[in-house]
Parts: structure tokens; sequence; C-alpha cells
């Protein structure tokens, strides 16, 4: 068990260092790339890239399925079990990756020219970028059984210095979309395209070269197909709720607003990917484990593990959201000089998106485990599609452009207790609701009120200015840490804090 917290422990931090360059990187080059193309063509690339996205869903599914399987052959210790997982795997994702170029080329297009509203003079230029989009999603759907691998081995160091690699040559492209004398739009497509081919290609040749099960064999094991397509299609249905959640809504905001809400959108969502990738390392780093102790059949250890996974994540979540949504005004015009209208508000409601996520985590990566996702999928999916239908109701009869996101944040609060708990009770030895999914939670709320509570009022007895912000985040901080230890930590974890601290600090002290 100490050798495997140091493995989690080692790979949250290399997935920090990854994510604390590409955080500074992204902020810079978010602020070029809205003022070189412009807010109307900032919105358009956004909004094709989230027709993809949408359409993506399929792959989205069978990406959860191979991590499950490949790391729970992995744990089992079944090498020619796991080569047979791998082959099986890509095969599929070669298919999948064709089904979805055929839906795109087909009415993804169709969408585009008669759903989308695109200026007339952009339009061309938005086709060619959704044409290098769809060249980019059959690289990545295809790349998804060699990531795949390298999560569930644990390398989350390669991983690590991979994306660096890619960060840098994302501020590469900037450089270049500054100095390149042709439409913009069209460059920073081609660009993207290019830095994703690239990248792609370094993983693969890693994963060839150091795994044996990701040297490709024309192997298709009926038995495990069926039991993968049992689970991705199931999980397709839950994966059509992120559509609904984020780019499903992001089309009808284009219908009711046009592509200067968009632009809006993609900077909130800039925000809360940022944010987001910072606060879940630890739950990431913890997910093989949580799969591997399935495998094992050692639910105590596993249970443990998404307990203290998602509490560590929440608590991040918190260091990182709170002074944010204290402060957005001054961070969006410090950072992007003129942000786009509305995108205070769409911000704030993202950030308080991810603090619910960040609460319940870790308990789809145990749903997962089990690879018992059916009613997880049917009720929480259900759930989130909801909000297509409930959002165009509502901006149809002229409410808010906010509700949509009110909406999704309600939905995230509701769905693990109706979907997640319920398996995981049926399935887990020792797994309670009342005393671990609604104690914990409570938990978290009561600390995320006060938090945000108390940091705000005393944020009122200052003017703005920078001076304010870092006053905001030391007191944010020093409240989002004691909370932590006093309300999110019960006391047993508190003990194992005070040993922690007693062995690493106050010894090596004295």
């Amino acid at each position: 068990m100490q050798n495997e917290h140091k493995t989690i422990a080692k790979n949250t931090i290399m997935l920090y260092v990854r994510m604390i360059l590409n955080m500074a990187i992204s902020l810079y080059t978010s602020r070029v790339v809205l003022r070189t193309l412009g807010v109307e063509d900032f919105g358009i690339y956004g909004v094709i890239c989230g027709v993809l996205t949408m359409l993506s869903f399929l792959n989205a599914s069978m990406s959860g399925a191979t991590s499950r399987f490949l790391t729970y052959e992995l744990g089992k210790g079944n090498a020619k079990r796991l080569a047979e997982t791998f082959s099986t795997s890509l095969i599929v994702h070669i298919i999948v990756a064709l089904v979805i170029a055929i839906i795109c080329e087909t009415v993804g297009i169709w969408f585009i020219s008669n759903k989308l509203v695109i200026p007339e003079a952009r339009l061309h230029a938005a086709h060619i970028v959704f044409q290098l989009s769809v060249l980019s999603m059959f690289v990545s759907v295809t790349q998804v059984p060699y990531n795949s691998s390298l999560f569930s081995h644990e390398r989350m160091d390669v991983y690590a210095y991979v994306e660096i690699a890619n960060s840098i040559m994302k501020l590469l492209i900037v450089y270049l979309l500054v100095i390149g004398d042709f439409d913009k739009l069209i460059l920073y497509a081609i660009l993207n395209f290019c830095v994703t081919l690239l990248i792609a290609l370094v993983y693969r040749f890693y994963c060839v070269r150091r795994f044996s099960e990701c040297n490709f064999h024309w192997v298709l094991d009926k038995s495990l197909l069926k039991s993968m397509l049992s689970f991705s299609g199931w999980d397709l249905y839950g994966n059509l709720s992120v559509m609904a959640r984020t780019q499903g809504v992001n089309m009808l905001l284009n219908m009711f607003f046009g592509p200067i809400m968009n632009a809006a959108t993609e900077i909130a969502t800039k925000v809360q990917t940022i944010v987001m990738n910072l606060a879940t390392n630890v739950s990431i780093a913890t997910r093989p484990q949580i799969v591997k102790k399935y495998a094992q059949d050692n639910h105590e250890e596993m249970i443990c593990l998404m307990r203290d996974g998602a509490r560590l994540t929440f608590v991040l979540m918190m260091l990182f959201s709170v002074p944010l949504m204290c402060e957005i005004h001054y961070i969006l015009v410090l950072w992007l000089g003129n942000p786009p209208p509305h995108a205070e508000i769409i911000c704030i409601l993202t950030l308080l998106w991810n603090l619910v996520v960040s609460m319940n985590i870790t308990l789809n990566y145990g749903v997962q485990a089990t690879a018992k996702v059916k009613w997880v999928s049917f009720v929480c999916g259900t759930l989130f599609l909801s909000v297509i239908p409930l959002t165009y109701f509502c901006l149809n009869a002229g409410m808010n452009y906010w509700i949509p996101f009110v909406f999704n944040v309600l939905a995230v609060v509701v769905a693990p207790f109706i979907g997640g708990a319920i398996t995981l009770k049926k399935t887990l030895r020792n797994y309670s609701i009342l005393k671990i999914l609604l104690l914990d939670n409570v938990r978290d709320w009561i600390a995320l009120i006060l938090v945000i509570g108390i940091t705000y009022k005393f944020q009122q007895l200052w003017s703005e200015s920078f001076v304010r912000v870092m006053v905001t985040t030391i007191m944010s901080t020093i409240l989002t840490m004691s909370s932590a230890y006093l309300i999110v930590f019960p006391r047993d974890r508190r003990d194992v804090i005070n040993q922690l601290i007693k062995e690493k600090i106050w010894k090596k002290r004295l």
C-alpha cells in the first residue's frame, strides 16, 4: 500500500508540473489568439470545434471502455489477455473513427451550413476549419488505446513530458499565427492539426517500444468485444449527457445569441478546463489503482482510495476556484484586456460546476471499475440530456443566457445520488450511500459555503486592484486549508495527516 501511495504521489507531482506550465502558456496564448483572430472568428472556431465534439460521443464511450479493460487486465496480471484487449480496442477505435468521419461529412456539414449563425463571408473558412478538425478527430480517436496503455501502466511522467512539449508547440503556433500572412482562422486550424498529429506519433512510438501489448496483431476477441461493446454501449448513452452539458448548450446559445456568446463560452470553457485539470491530477493518478483494487477484489482499499481522491480533488478545486470566482472581473480584464460580454457570469457558473463535479469525481471511476454502467448511464444520461430541451424552452421564452449553466450545476448535484451510489451499493462490500456519499458531500458543501461567503465578505472591504487579488487569494487559501482539515477530512484522516506531519516534517527539523 505504501509503494502504491508513493506511485500516486509521484504521478500527481509530474501531472502538476505539466499542468502549471500548460496553464501559463494557455493563459498567454488565449489572449493572443483572441486578439489576433478577433471575437467573431474566435467564436466561430469554438463553435465549429463544438460541432465535432458533439459528434465524437462515440469515441468518448469507447475510450472509457478501453481504459477500464486494459487496467483491469493489467491488475489481473494476464499478459496474453492484455495484448488481445489492446488489439481488439484499436480495431474498434478505427471503426469508430470512420463512423464519426462519415457523420461529420454528412450531418456535420449540413448543420454548419443551415443551422449555425456564421457570417456569409466566413462560411468558406469555417468549412476548411471543420475539415481539418475531422482529420484531427481521426488521429485522436485512433490514439486512445495507446494513451490508455500509458495510463494503465501509470507512466504519468512520460505523459507529462510529452504534454509539456505539446504546450511549447502551442506557444509556437501563436507566434506563427501572428507573423503568418494568411487567413488567420484557417492558419490556426492547420497549425493545430499538425501539432495533434506530431504528438500522436510520439505517443505511439513510445508505447510500441515500451509495452509489448501495443504491438498490434489482428485479433478480434469476440467475448472481449461483447463485454467492451456492452460497457461502451451503455456508456454511450451517458456520454450523450456530455454533449447536452457542453456542446449542445453551445449550439443553442449560438442559435439564440450568435457567435459573440460562443466567444464568452469559449473563454469560460478555457478557464474551467485549466482549473479542472489543475485540481483533478490527484483523482487521475488514483484511477488506475482504483480499477486494479477492484480487479484484486480489495474493496475496502478501493473505497478508501475513492474517498481520499475525491476529498483531495475538491480541496484543490477550492484553492484554485474561490479566488477566481471572487475576482473574475479583474482577472479577465488583466488576462484578455477586453473580454467578451457575459464571460464573467458564465465563468463563475462553470467554476461552480467544477466544484460540484469534484465532490464525487472518483465515484465514476469506481463505477467504471465494476463495468456495471447500465443503471448509471441510463439515469444520469436522462437527467443530463434533459438540459437540452429545458435550455431551448427557457431561451425561447426569452429567459437569460445563464439559465442553461444553472441547469448544468443542478444536474451534477443530483446525478451521483441517483446513479453512481446505487450501483456501488449493489456491487461493493461496505459501501453506504448515507455514511459515505451523503456524509462526504455535506462536509464539502459546508466547507464551500463558508469559504466563499467569508472570502466574498472580506473582499468587499477593499477596492478592486491587483493587491486585492493577492489578499483575496491568501485569505481564501487560509480558509480552504482550515476548512479542509476541520470539516472536509474526518477524524481518522486528520490523524493520518497529523502522523504524516510528525514523520515527514517535524522529525526532520529535530
